[in-house]
């Protein structure tokens, strides 16, 4: 019997500042043009898709397994992490997660500062920003409010 692959949130972090700890959520709060209720980006819109980001679960263990790294799913810094679904399809699409509706806007390529964040002695800043470029994520603005939890799905609506 072929069951297709589940796609479901696995984890929520938001840090209320720049650079700050990032909070591991058993539930956020999604306030369409808004964003996440208490991050860092909440109601910021000097870019479009700056409210949401996301990235894949897969993608963070793969970058750890290569560099012989425990996992640490909150690495990236991005908000939602999911599993089972190829982000980079989601640019223009329109989606639900948990109860709340969102678009994906573009990928969340990255940039000197996860560069800086993952580095180590045997990799460069460049090298990270070079190794996460087309795997850092997605950018998404919330287009109707609702909340989301880890282990709900990511349903594609459009």
């Amino acid at each position: 019997m072929n069951r297709e692959p589940e796609l479901s949130i696995e984890k929520i972090f938001i840090s209320a500042e720049r650079g700050g700890l990032q909070v591991d959520c058993a539930r956020v709060a999604l306030v369409t043009g808004m964003g996440i209720v208490g991050d860092r980006s909440f109601g910021k819109n000097a870019y479009p898709g700056q409210s949401v980001t996301l990235v894949e679960a897969e993608e963070i263990e793969l970058f750890c397994a290569e560099q012989g790294r425990t996992v640490d799913l909150a690495m990236t810094r991005r908000n939602l992490v999911t599993r089972g679904v190829r982000l980079n399809g989601l640019v223009g699409r329109e989606f639900m997660v948990g109860t709340a509706r969102l678009r994906g806007v573009e990928l969340c390529e990255p940039c000197s500062a996860l560069g800086q964040l993952l580095a180590d002695t045997s990799l460069a800043p460049a090298e990270v920003v070079r190794r996460w470029v087309g795997r850092g994520g997605l950018l998404a603005e919330v287009l109707a409010s609702g909340s989301v939890a880890p282990g709900e799905r990511l349903v594609v609506i459009g």
